[in-house]
């Protein structure tokens, strides 16, 4: 990091995104990145830079997209005649040339970023601007003149092609999205049959610090390639095969026809320079990205899974949630709710139901399969293109391109309309079948099924948005408008003894929040037995496995990760009510830090104490940034870190804890207070000096199975 800069992880970057023009040169910037273009000869990247670091991702001159017509492949911008792709010198760039056969530059535009798709804040979401502010850059280009079209009657005629590409450059993220539309202005159809939307060649040493990834990435999906560059001459791989050139392109197709008029709009690349080879500094920025793009995903209530759909179940689990603090119940998988119900006195019960959730506080919604391992028929399943019968990934599978679709988005967003449900859980979403039917009405054959699948599925989520239901999802979805995915576990794990269980679970959260946020994935928790295991494994009768319960409860809650506890009811008895309760009570005392950033200090092993420490950093005045003559705080607004420390050990355990608090953005001193888990009482805090390399030292000794944690103040 340059010196004196701000992190950006700690205090806000407000420097706009902006966009500069002359001597033929654009450059986009916003204090953390900038991506430089020339617009003569032709239109081109030609320098793209981590300004934090100082440093260039670029070695070479590549177009700035290529698309396969009707057969021909084409270029959209770039120029030919760099000597050398090991590194690009700027006095280079006078002399190189265009070339003709390429879309060529025509004009650009400066816009706001707008919506990707609808959201407003609701359900305790991080406050934040939708869309986030920033700047898109939209440059036009023209097809050259040898690009063609085929009529009816096969007769060759130019075609009259636009290509825009887009570049949203977000403000106080060093991330920049790119994406394409290709608009036919001709008279003839074309067939779009394969785009590229980003070309990077990149060198050795930022590759390990560029993150991609795409809103059409998903289950086996892949847009993002690593290939060898071939123009390449001078790398030490002997075969040319190093793996430097970046593509973001379609697995498959897109395979369009455009008919004229029409335009072709492609999926988004989202480009993350990271500023560090560190591990944590790399999860800390891909998770602000999510918040910023996609703030959707901070949306984090707390839910139950019952297991019946009854009137009578259904009551009994919103009275539970109400009384102990939950704010959500799902009617789970195998509970005999039907979301694709048009019987109107079913209906009619699912409202009454809703109704006496939301008298309560409580939200409302069920589980609902929609086209992964769900066979309809021959004539609506997804085509296998080897055996040319129905199969997919998962045996059978419903193709979301037929019009099957049109019946079953209709049934569900009537029923949520009609009962003013607000979750719904979406298993089986697109996960990347192709088709090989030529008789499906929305996809024409193999190459475009996937993108027609992949748009039917978006474009639902895009309008349960519109409603605000809240959308559980088992797949990436999250830059499309899902809140949650799973955290990552294996469900057959919950077979296992209670305490092999709830520490695994608990190595599932320390390693997936690296990459997620607390909020992004949820846990479960089946109270009843799930997958086998008998006695030993199921938390049913409650209050006979309280101890164990309660352990489930505090690494959710103290994670800031929310798991579907799966059962007929949350507590059994009073004692059973009051250790829920407690829990959810210390999860809404710290709700903003607790879904907050991970800070990851200790794995869990259990063979001694694990810690992860919650970070929310503040920005400081002077006063405030560790002066130890100040007066002792004691208010939950000072908090802007908490560690949560678990023994799982039977017997005492006793560590000198590094607890490192750089991210709390604090660097003198911090008063720090500790918590007990069994009863929540907290002790008085005590000062503690923060050294050059922004820890603490703190001793730390805990009872057999005990679980406490640590409330980091600043002054």
């Amino acid at each position: 990091m340059s010196t004196g800069q701000q992190d950006w992880l700690i205090t806000p970057c407000v420097q706009p995104a902006t966009i500069d023009s002359g001597q033929n040169r654009l450059i986009l910037s916003n204090g953390l990145i900038s991506r430089c273009f020339v617009t003569t000869p032709n239109f081109t990247t030609i320098n793209y830079s981590n300004l934090v670091t100082e440093s260039s991702l670029l070695r070479g001159i590549k177009p700035e997209a290529t698309l396969v017509v009707d057969g021909q492949q084409y270029a959209v911008g770039g120029l030919l005649g760099q000597p050398d792709y090991a590194y690009l010198d700027p006095e280079w760039i006078e002399d190189l040339t265009n070339d003709p056969s390429t879309f060529q530059f025509q004009q650009y535009r400066v816009n706001p970023i707008n919506t990707y798709y609808p959201w407003m804040q609701r359900r305790h979401a991080t406050s934040t601007r939708y869309p986030p502010s920033g700047i898109r850059l939209s440059v036009d280009f023209l097809a050259p003149a040898k690009v063609s079209a085929h009529t009816s009657t096969s007769v060759i005629e130019p075609a009259n092609l636009q290509v825009t590409i887009h570049y949203d450059l977000y403000q106080g993220i060093p991330v920049l999205a790119k994406w394409i539309e290709v608009n036919n202005l001709g008279r003839c159809e074309v067939q779009l049959e394969a785009l590229s939307s980003e070309i990077l060649a990149i060198n050795e040493q930022e590759k390990h610090r560029l993150h991609i990834e795409s809103d059409y990435a998903f289950s086996q999906m892949k847009t993002t390639q690593w290939g060898p560059d071939v123009d390449y001459k001078t790398q030490t791989d002997y075969h040319y095969q190093m793996l430097l050139l970046m593509t973001s392109t379609y697995p498959l197709g897109p395979g369009v026809i455009l008919e004229p008029g029409q335009t072709f709009a492609s999926f988004r690349t989202f480009e993350l320079l990271h500023d560090s080879d560190d591990r944590e500094r790399k999860g800390l920025a891909r998770r602000k990205m999510y918040r910023t793009i996609a703030p959707q995903v901070t949306e984090n209530p707390i839910f139950m899974h019952v297991r019946q759909s009854n009137p009578e179940a259904v009551r009994l689990a919103i009275d539970q949630c109400a009384s102990v603090g939950f704010e959500m119940v799902i009617m789970t998988f195998g509970s005999g709710f039907n979301i694709e119900s048009e019987d109107p006195d079913y209906i009619a019960q699912m409202k009454r139901l809703a109704d006496y959730a939301h008298s309560k506080g409580v939200e409302i919604g069920g589980y609902t399969l929609m086209c992964a391992s769900r066979g309809i028929s021959p004539e609506f399943n997804c085509i296998d293109p080897e055996t040319r019968a129905p199969g997919s990934r998962f045996g059978q599978s419903a193709c979301l391109a037929s019009k099957w679709t049109d019946g079953y988005f209709r049934r569900v967003l009537n029923f949520m309309d009609a009962t003013g449900m607000d979750i719904i859980e979406t298993d089986g979403p697109y996960h990347g079948d192709v088709c090989a039917s030529k008789n499906h009405i929305y996809h024409h054959g193999l190459e475009d099924s996937q993108l027609r699948q992949w748009q039917a599925c978006v474009d639902f989520y895009h309008q349960c948005q519109q409603r605000g239901i809240y959308i559980n999802s088992p797949d990436h979805y999250y830059l499309n408008g899902s809140n949650k995915c799973g955290m990552g576990y294996r469900e057959t794990n919950f077979s296992l003894p209670r305490e092999r269980q709830i520490l695994i679970a608990r190595q599932n959260i320390y390693d997936a929040t690296y990459e997620k946020t607390p909020s992004m994935g949820w846990m479960f928790v089946p109270l009843v037995e799930y997958h086998g295991g008998g006695e030993a494994a199921t938390f049913e009768p409650l209050h006979q496995h309280l101890a164990d319960y309660e352990w489930h409860l505090a690494q959710n809650f103290g994670s800031g990760v929310i798991a579907c506890y799966r059962g007929p009811r949350l507590y059994d008895t009073e004692e059973t009510k009051a250790v829920v309760k407690k829990w959810v009570g210390f999860y809404k005392r710290y709700r903003t830090l607790l879904e907050s950033d991970l800070i990851h200090i200790r794995r869990p092993d259990g063979g001694s104490i694990d810690c992860m420490l919650h970070v929310n950093p503040v920005e400081l005045s002077p006063d405030l940034t560790g002066d130890t003559s100040a007066s002792q705080p004691d208010s939950v607004d000072t908090a802007v870190g908490l560690a949560m420390l678990y023994n799982p050990v039977r017997q005492p355990q006793r560590i000198r804890l590094n607890l490192p608090l750089y991210y709390t953005g604090l660097s003198k001193t911090t008063w720090i207070r500790r918590g007990r888990g069994l009863d929540m009482k907290e002790g008085e805090p005590a000062c503690y000096t923060i050294d050059r390399d922004y820890n603490v030292q703190i001793e730390i000794e805990m009872a057999a199975r005990s679980i406490d944690y640590l409330v980091v103040e600043a002054d």
